[in-house]
């Protein structure tokens, strides 16, 4: 049974510093693109930033890009979200999925499994 964990959301003020982390099990880890997408209360989903399976390409949505990383670490079926420089805008649950494809502008494109989320929440 597959099964997707996300962790690390929190309440920071805007300037701070998140980081997200994603375990997955019950998949073969390295098989999969892996990414972040996010949903505000009232918004539309809007995929943050995706990897390749091998962690050698990285793609991020205009709107964070140069303030979010992106990385995972194979051999720990970990991926990861660094954020700084966190605005009110970032507010939003983050979910984690391993996905076909990337997409350059960050989405994600067939995602296979997801999990439930961590809530990020940046005050002004």
């Amino acid at each position: 049974q597959v099964q997707v964990v996300e962790s690390g959301g929190g309440l920071v003020q805007a300037g701070g510093s998140l980081r997200l982390s994603c375990t997955a099990s019950g998949l073969t880890f390295a098989d999969y693109n892996m990414g972040w997408f996010r949903q505000a209360p009232g918004k539309e989903r809007e995929g943050v930033s995706c990897i390749s399976w091998s962690g050698s390409s990285t793609y991020y949505a205009d709107s964070v890009k140069g303030r979010f990383t992106i990385s995972r670490d194979n051999a720990k079926n970990t991926l990861y979200l660094q954020m700084n420089s966190l605005k009110p805008e970032d507010t939003a649950m983050y979910y984690c999925a391993a996905a076909s494809l990337c997409r350059p502008s960050g989405s994600l494109s067939d995602e296979r499994y997801w999990g439930q989320g961590t809530q990020v929440t940046v005050s002004s």
